[in-house]
């Protein structure tokens, strides 16, 4: 299927790695000229050089912390019009609630809430009077099936669903649209680190500490193993394409079934 990117701008935060990599690479590969943020050179300069290695032609980098306001302004210079808005960047950790600082919920929030508000308030003004424009939120299935040691990133993932919704109304009556995709716990540089720090045995093989993982801590999973971040990629395309105009205010999960619910 052609989603019909050819001549779209889009940008991707946090695409140096993980599942805003792979979005990166799907978007450029699919026609889309994509730019890419990372706040380290030599990273961002790999990500660019893999993603032309893998067919895409048109994609740039700017060296900026989307997370900070002074990073957003960067970006908004550097980009001042775009088609296609991604706001993939966040981070995890998991900690205990009474072990979570004043100082890790500002963290948490700056980096997965307030970096997408900043660039969505640059560039929804352009896409409303352009009367064309994707924004998409990755936010996550913590945002709906609240893990416990993970309260303050879950509550940042159901901001976004929040901010996600409230910003799709503000779209009535254009061809502005408005998404957030929930994926699962995704495969990624990170996460074998954090499967083994969740292990009863941190020393067992990596398969075996996953499957310990979804036995126990994410029992709810239909999938039963890791998303592939390209599986998750493959539905942002679709969100940012002119083929998904009927999708607008939507949540689409791309979870393993994890969240037992069917709405």
């Amino acid at each position: 299927m052609d989603l019909q990117l050819n001549g779209k701008t889009a940008l991707v935060t946090g695409a140096t790695a993980g599942i805003g990599l792979e979005i990166a690479r799907t978007l450029a590969t699919e026609g889309a000229r994509v730019v890419i943020t990372g706040r380290d050179r030599a990273k961002l300069d790999s990500a660019i050089a893999g993603i032309k290695a893998a067919g895409g032609s048109e994609i740039t980098g700017i060296l900026a912390d989307a997370a900070s306001a002074e990073g957003a302004a960067i970006i908004a210079q550097a980009e001042p019009s775009v088609d296609i808005l991604v706001n993939n960047l966040g981070i995890y950790e998991s900690k205990a609630f009474g072990d979570i600082t004043d100082a890790d919920w500002s963290h948490l929030f700056d980096v997965n809430v307030m970096s997408g508000v900043r660039l969505s308030r640059t560039y929804l003004p352009g896409m409303l009077e352009r009367n064309w424009g994707r924004i998409i939120f990755i936010s996550s299935e913590s945002g709906l099936a609240i893990p416990e040691d993970m309260i303050h990133y879950a509550t940042s993932k159901t901001a976004q669903l929040s901010i996600s919704r409230g910003l799709a109304q503000l779209t009535r009556g254009t061809n502005v649209t408005v998404n957030s995709v929930l994926p699962g716990p995704t495969r990624s540089d990170g996460i074998e680190t954090f499967l083994r720090s969740q292990a009863s045995d941190p020393s067992a093989p990596i398969k075996q500490i996953e499957a310990e993982f979804f036995a126990t801590a994410r029992a709810a999973s239909i999938l039963q193993r890791m998303v592939e971040a390209e599986e998750v990629a493959n539905l942002v395309a679709y969100l940012a394409s002119p083929r998904s105009s009927a999708t607008n205010g939507a949540a689409l999960r791309a979870e393993g079934g994890l969240v037992n619910t069917i709405a």
